[in-house]
């Protein structure tokens, strides 16, 4: 695969209803069955298209190890309140819960925990704001920041249908920064979101896609405005995919080959219809769309690649060329045998890595001893905001974010504690 210029962070995840009854503290849904590990390459494609793994976030490699250098712990933000109960009538929201994703926009923090609990911190304060949840039997399921209009969307269930159907607010950021959780509204109220329906934000494309399961239709979005663009209905279509301009319509396959439809995704117009051959009697792993390229790998088999543009199809054994200059920021747990079984330590490292080389450029360890609570965080008094050590704040991490533009990375533990490093 030639290489090509680097696009843009990509920003695309969906959240799926969950079944009547189901556990509701759960993290979001919607994540994808395990795969074959085909290769590491499809794999880093993978990340480097929608972000696949959990803990983990991108950034810029150019000059990153300065942009790294001298990290220290800046400071500590905790979702727990034992007071919460005053405007909450689920018990386990209720209780200490572990960080499953974090999110920054315009010196905000906002922190989701496990129960389904959000709250909001102030980089300019360093104070907790509000908490999210605007009804006492609210689960906000996951978070987004739309930049098109710089507001925060929630998508939530409640106990009052049984936490089955999936609900959509928009916040603008300058209200929340006030407090003012009522200037924000529902989206998509028109929709049925029952599981296995679901709403999918792609920033890149600025658009939203929602899945009745009722009805069988998707229905395209936009971002900026929430207006409604165009649906697709086909009761043979099996799954969509979305790539940067492009949607891929996968439909149900035949033992030969999988029909396969490519389409705008401005205005849905169908750019390309064909019919991609497979290997008869053999399941496929996984068929990918990646900018120009259909990635499509079936048991036992070369992953093949078919440019979509001009019908070129190539077969590789798992050597994809990648661009050079991405950089992945993981928490990694370090492998330190504390028992005779070689557990592995709940103590890990936060490391920028090249995506490609594998090769760290930059680590947050606690075995670092240069590595220390800043003197920032410690006020007139000399006395720490920050209640953990170094050590117990990569303890048990379970979410993780990098801010590009204050260069800083937040990491949420089980705890429920928030933790700012940054030089």
């Amino acid at each position: 695969m030639e290489n090509h210029k680097k696009s843009p962070v990509r920003v695309r995840f969906r959240v799926t209803a969950k079944k009547r009854g189901c556990d509701t503290s759960a993290s979001t849904a919607g994540k994808r069955r395990r795969r074959p590990d085909c290769v590491n390459s499809v794999r880093k494609l993978q990340r480097r298209e929608i972000g696949g793994f959990p803990c983990m976030a991108r950034g810029v490699a150019s000059e990153a190890t300065e942009k790294f250098r001298n990290i220290q712990l800046q400071e500590e933000f905790d979702t727990y309140d034992q007071n919460v109960h005053w405007f909450v009538k689920l018990q386990f929201l209720k209780k200490r819960s572990k960080i499953i994703e974090i999110v920054s926009a315009k010196d905000i923090i906002f922190a989701l925990a496990y129960s389904g609990l959000c709250a909001a911190f102030s980089r300019t304060t360093n104070e907790r704001i509000c908490f999210l949840n605007i009804s006492p039997d609210e689960v906000i399921r996951s978070l987004f920041y739309n930049k098109n209009n710089d507001s925060l969307i929630t998508v939530s269930v409640y106990a009052s249908d049984h936490f089955s159907s999936l609900k959509c607010r928009t916040t603008p950021i300058e209200y929340i920064k006030r407090n003012q959780l009522d200037a924000g509204f529902p989206l998509f109220a028109s929709e049925s979101l029952k599981w296995p329906g679901f709403v999918e934000f792609d920033d890149v494309n600025g658009k939203v896609l929602t899945y009745s399961a009722q009805d069988g239709i998707y229905k395209v979005f936009g971002l900026k405005n929430y207006k409604f663009l165009y649906a697709i209905s086909d009761k043979n279509m099996q799954e969509i995919k979305i790539s940067p301009g492009i949607m891929l319509l996968i439909f149900n396959r035949t033992p030969s080959y999988v029909p396969l439809k490519i389409l705008s995704i401005e205005d849905g117009t169908v750019l390309k219809s064909f019919n991609h051959l497979l290997h008869r009697n053999k399941k496929v792993d996984f068929i990918e769309q990646f900018n120009e390229k259909l990635l499509v790998k079936q048991e036992n088999e070369n992953l093949q690649i078919l440019d979509v543009r001009n019908s070129e199809l190539t077969e590789d054994s798992c050597c994809l060329e990648l661009p050079d200059q991405d950089l992945i920021i993981s928490y990694c747990k370090a492998e330190e045998g504390c028992g005779d079984e070689g557990d592995i330590s709940a103590v890990g490292s936060i490391n920028m890595s090249n995506i490609v080389t594998g090769k760290c450029i930059a680590k947050i360890s606690a075995s670092d001893p240069a590595l220390q609570i800043s003197p920032q965080a410690r006020g007139k008094t000399s006395r720490s905001s920050i209640r953990s050590t170094v050590r117990e704040a990569l303890e048990d991490v379970t979410a993780l974010f990098y801010d590009e533009g204050r260069n800083e990375i937040y990491t949420g533990n089980k705890r429920g504690l928030i933790h700012v490093w940054s030089n």
